[in-house]
């Protein structure tokens, strides 16, 4: 792919800003190979470690090359706030910008994004020049491919991914395991564990599944 240079990368902040699903990934990696950037993750469940495929974290052969912070660097079970991303978020931008790169910041957690811009204190719009981009896809389109999404990420194990971790007493509103796929799929698991037949698996299991979706439909309104 050719590489375009700008005009003047220093104090640029990209933000790729859009609905789960509508492509924010795919487009931040475009545009860091376009301009030899870097990307910082703002989705709150892709900055912890494990559980790739429940998280749908981009993979190493999607990167293609392109650098990415905060992906996949938190410990699980460790309440990362949105202070913590503006913390860790600002010293990123600062640490691309020092080696004249722009910092391409994409993910669906718009309260990470809000804080880092307008939180209380906040001077970095007053530091960098910010480009907003916004990813727009027609609902029914989006999802079309929400639902496609979650059946790929079941083929590519994501049932398996989450049984391996599953827990009797986990807390679903922490940590990563506030991830969609792990409290869908809990009764399932415990469904396994008891002994249920076949029929009551395979039951439970599509509708975990389908729970999936609609709670992943639930972040694209």
């Amino acid at each position: 792919m050719e590489s375009f240079t700008l005009p003047s990368p220093m104090n640029k902040v990209v933000f790729i800003l859009g609905a789960t699903g509508s492509g924010k990934s795919k487009l931040a990696i475009y545009l860091a190979k376009c301009f030899c950037g870097e990307v910082i993750n703002s989705d709150k469940m892709q900055v912890y470690t494990d559980l790739d495929t429940i998280t749908n974290k981009v993979t190493e052969d999607e990167c293609d090359g392109v650098t990415h912070h905060l992906l996949g660097s938190i410990h699980p079970d460790m309440e990362f706030t949105v202070a913590d991303f503006r913390r860790q978020a600002t010293s990123a931008v600062e640490s691309i910008l020092r080696h004249d790169k722009p910092p391409i910041i994409a993910g669906g957690s718009n309260s990470y994004i809000k804080e880092l811009v307008d939180g209380v204190g906040s001077k970095f719009r007053s530091q960098y020049d910010c480009c907003f981009m916004w990813v727009d896809v027609e609902l029914t389109t989006l999802h079309q491919f929400v639902a496609a999404r979650v059946d790929k990420m079941v083929e590519r194990g994501a049932v398996q991914e989450a049984r391996l971790v599953f827990r009797a007493d986990h807390n679903y509103s922490q940590g990563i395991w506030r991830s969609i796929g792990m409290a869908e799929m809990d009764s399932y698991f415990r469904a396994e564990n008891s002994g249920a037949n076949e029929e009551m698996k395979a039951r439970m299991l599509e509708a975990a599944i389908n729970e999936m979706k609609a709670n992943t439909y639930n972040l694209t309104i």
